[in-house]
């Protein structure tokens, strides 16, 4: 696709609404910008065709993961919501450093959200389970939200791992990792995350099983914007077809509750404290000292 050929953000904002997207539509965005071709004025184009589609009344989530990358021997030792980049690509990396887009504190997985209830989707991401219910993906789906993938699959829907955690898949370790982040007022307290998987899971993480049982009952709708595959779903219909999977098992692989698949040995492994029994954090948790919290990016007083 050459320079005349490229995608205008009239372009991409023609798609969405072709597929479906409304104002006050709250959206969990994943995507490659690569898969567009050449889309005039890049990521940025995108981000806000992607804002005029839901509009301020609406609400869109990203992932601004660094699964890890700070901590690692070439990273800083800590975690900052302002400056530390995220590894999810060009699209999510723009849109986190906007204007008026929010950040929450998970110190590995920490979402960016943009929009009329970005706060309260991302202020107590830190005081509970990482892919939790009441994560800020949590919180979007039980709120009847969306999942929207650009020219991505199935196997980036960061929404199965609440399945999984709602589900209480053993290989998710639940608040048992810890590391330096640091806060909004300047101070610097080690904050929970979850430890992932040894292994990939047989079930949901391949494109098909899930994917295949989508289309089959026609739960998802999909229209093209240049090069790239557009994909909408509501969260709660997916939300029912991979937890259907888990419980039963696919294709010889044994239910979620019999998978000897676990966790992987952490860098920086802590004692859980969370209390499963009332779905909370214990009474002795050190983060219940914090509070609601979460990164806010300064909206110009011009814009």
């Amino acid at each position: 696709m050459d320079n005349q050929s490229a995608l205008t953000g009239e372009d991409i904002l023609r798609a969405l609404q072709q597929l479906g997207v409304e104002p006050g539509m709250r959206m969990m965005v994943h995507s490659s910008l690569s898969s567009f071709g050449t889309v005039a004025g890049g990521a940025a184009t995108v981000v806000r065709a992607l804002m005029a589609a839901v509009t301020p009344s609406g609400t869109l989530l990203m992932p601004s993961f660094n699964h890890g990358g700070p901590f690692g021997p070439k990273g800083p030792g800590i975690y900052d919501p302002a400056t530390t980049p995220t590894s999810n690509g060009a699209i999510p990396e723009t849109f986190r450093q906007m204007p008026g887009v929010h950040r929450s504190l998970n110190p590995t997985h920490p979402y960016a959200a943009w929009g009329a209830e970005a706060a309260s989707l991302l202020e107590r991401h830190h005081l509970t389970l990482t892919m939790g219910p009441d994560s800020p993906l949590g919180l979007l789906a039980a709120c009847g939200g969306y999942g929207l993938l650009l020219g991505t699959n199935y196997h980036t829907n960061t929404f199965k791992h609440v399945v999984e955690t709602t589900l209480g898949a053993p290989c998710l370790g639940r608040r048992t990792t810890a590391w330096p982040t640091l806060l909004p007022d300047g101070t610097i307290r080690s904050l929970r995350t979850w430890t992932y998987r040894a292994s990939p899971c047989p079930i949901s993480d391949p494109d098909g099983p899930a994917e295949d049982e989508m289309e089959r009952r026609s739960l998802h709708r999909r229209v093209m914007a240049g090069n790239a595959r557009l994909t909408l779903f509501r969260l709660a219909d997916f939300q029912g077809v991979l937890a259907d999977l888990l419980r039963t098992g696919y294709a010889g692989h044994p239910p979620c509750s019999r998978c000897p698949i676990r966790p992987a040995i952490s860098g920086n492994p802590v004692a859980s404290d969370w209390n499963d029994r009332e779905n909370c954090l214990n009474a002795d948790s050190e983060a219940r000292a914090i509070g609601p919290l979460l990164y806010r990016r300064p909206t110009p007083a011009n814009s």
